[in-house]
C-alpha cells in the first residue's frame, strides 16, 4: 500500500490530495497534544508504566506485561487503576495486551534525544509518535481501500470523515486515550487483506507460493490487532467465513491460507515474548480474548451509549450513516459485496461494542467507525453517479466541509 501511495504523479493527483488531507489530520493531532501539554493534561500513570516496562524490555530486561515486569499489580491481583479502559492484571499478566503494545509505546523514548524535554509539548508529541504513525497509516489504508472499491470520490469521502473525526483525533493524540489505534489498524488490515487474498484465488496459481506476501501481510495484521488488544483476535475467526464468502469454490485454498496466516501471526506474537514458549502460553491463558456481557443486550442504555459514542466521535457520520442505510436497503444497486462487507463487519463491531462496556469496547468502537466510514463512502459514491448526483455532491460537500470547520474551531477553542 505504501509503495502505491507514493507512486510519483502530477500535482493534484489522488496521492497528493490524500497526503495533504492526512497532513491536516497530523497537524490537528499535534495541536491537540500541544494544548493538552500546556494545560497539564499528561498521559496517565498506566501509560507511563507501559512506557517504562517496554523500555526495560527493549534494553534486555523483563518481558513487558508479565509477572516479572508487573510486580506491583501481581501483588494486589487488581488493575493498577480502578478506571475503565486502563491496565487490567491477573496473576501478574496483562489481560488485554501483549508486549507488542509496550514495545511500541516505548520505542520513541528509546531513541529520544536528550535535548527534548519529556514534559514539553515536543516531548509529548515525540512520545505519541507510535500512535500518530498508526493514525496516519490507518488513514492511508482507509483511503487506499475506499479508492480501490469506489474510485477517487469514495476514497476522499472516507478520508475526510476520518481526518476530521474528533474520536479518531482524540484516540491518536488524547492524553487519556492512547493505545487503540494500532489494534484498529491491524483489525482493518486483517479484514481487507483477507478479502484481497480471497479474490486472488480465482486465478489458477499455486496457492501458498503465489500468495506468500499476502499471507505474511495478513499474519502481520492479525499480530498487530491481537497484540494491541487481545479481544480483537476474534477477527481470526471472522475472516474465515469472509474469505469463503468471496471464494466459495476454493475451500481447501482458503483454509490453507487462513491457517498459514494464523501461524505467521502466532510466531510474531511469540517473538514479542522473546520466543519463550512457556511464558507465551501462560500469557495466552490469562488473556481476555472476549469480554462479552450477555445482559448488555437486554439493556437499552448499552445501545444508546454506543450510538452516542458514534455521534461524539464523528458528527458528520452520525448524519450521513442513516441516509446511507436507507439508500442501501431501499436501492438494490447498492447491495453489492463492496458495500455489504464493510456494513457486515460494522454490524459485528456494533454488537461487540454493546456487549463490551469495559476496556475492549473502546477498540470495537473505533473499528466500528472505520468500517462505517468505508460503507458510507461507498453508498455516497453510488449516489453521486445518479441523475441527482449534483445535489448529492452539494449536500455531502456541505456536510463534510461543515464537519471539518467545526472540528478545527473546536481545537482552536482549546487555547
Amino acid at each position: 500500500m505504501i509503495r502505491r501511495f507514493l507512486v510519483p504523479g502530477s500535482i493534484g493527483s489522488p496521492q497528493f490530495i490524500a497526503a495533504a488531507i492526512l497532513l491536516v489530520y497530523l497537524l490537528q493531532c499535534a495541536w491537540l497534544i500541544r494544548e493538552q501539554t500546556l494545560h497539564g493534561a499528561l498521559p496517565d500513570s498506566d501509560h507511563a508504566l507501559c512506557i517504562y516496562d517496554g523500555l526495560a524490555q527493549w534494553k534486555g530486561g523483563a518481558i513487558a506485561g508479565t509477572p516479572e515486569a508487573l510486580r506491583a499489580e501481581a501483588a494486589t491481583g487488581v488493575p493498577s487503576a480502578g478506571r475503565e479502559g486502563h491496565l487490567r492484571v491477573r496473576d501478574g499478566f496483562d489481560e488485554d495486551r501483549s508486549p507488542l503494545y509496550y514495545l511500541a509505546a516505548a520505542a520513541p523514548v528509546l531513541v529520544q534525544p536528550s535535548a527534548i524535554a519529556p514534559d514539553s509539548a515536543l516531548g509529548q508529541i515525540w512520545e505519541a509518535a507510535p500512535y500518530l504513525f498508526f493514525g496516519v497509516m490507518l488513514g492511508g489504508s482507509l483511503w487506499y481501500v475506499a479508492r480501490r472499491l469506489y474510485g477517487n470520490v469514495g476514497g476522499y469521502i472516507a478520508l475526510v470523515l476520518y481526518c476530521f473525526s474528533p474520536g479518531i483525533i482524540l484516540s491518536s493524540a488524547g492524553a487519556q486515550n492512547l493505545g487503540e489505534m494500532g489494534g484498529v489498524w491491524g483489525a482493518f488490515g486483517t479484514i481487507f487483506t483477507a478479502i484481497a487474498v480471497a479474490h486472488t484465488l480465482y486465478a489458477p496459481r499455486e496457492v501458498i507460493l503465489w500468495n506468500g506476501r499476502r499471507i505474511l501481510l495478513l499474519g502481520l495484521s492479525l499480530a498487530i490487532a491481537a497484540g494491541n488488544q487481545f479481544s480483537l483476535a476474534i477477527l481470526a475467526l471472522v475472516v474465515l467465513p469472509i474469505m469463503l464468502w468471496v471464494a466459495p469454490v476454493r475451500l481447501g485454498a482458503v483454509i490453507s491460507i487462513w491457517a498459514a496466516a494464523i501461524a505467521v501471526g502466532l510466531i510474531l506474537l511469540l517473538a514479542c515474548y522473546a520466543f519463550q514458549p512457556s511464558l507465551f502460553w501462560q500469557a495466552m491463558l490469562h488473556a481476555r480474548w472476549i469480554d462479552v456481557h450477555a445482559r448488555a443486550f437486554t439493556m437499552r442504555a448499552g445501545y444508546a451509549e454506543t450510538l452516542r459514542t458514534i455521534a461524539r466521535s464523528s458528527p458528520a457520520l452520525s448524519l450521513a450513516a442513516p441516509v446511507a442505510l436507507v439508500a442501501y436497503f431501499a436501492w438494490k444497486r447498492t447491495r453489492y459485496f463492496g458495500n455489504t462487507a464493510p456494513l457486515t463487519i460494522a454490524a459485528l463491531m456494533f454488537v461487540l461494542a454493546v456487549a463490551s462496556p469495559d476496556f475492549p469496547g473502546q477498540g470495537f468502537h473505533l473499528a466500528l467507525l472505520l468500517f462505517l466510514f468505508v460503507f458510507v463512502a461507498g453508498i455516497f459514491a453510488d449516489l453521486i453517479e445518479t441523475r441527482r448526483g449534483l445535489l448529492v455532491t452539494a449536500g455531502l460537500g456541505g456536510l463534510l466541509g461543515a464537519a471539518a470547520l467545526w472540528n478545527v474551531l473546536q481545537l482552536a477553542r482549546l487555547r
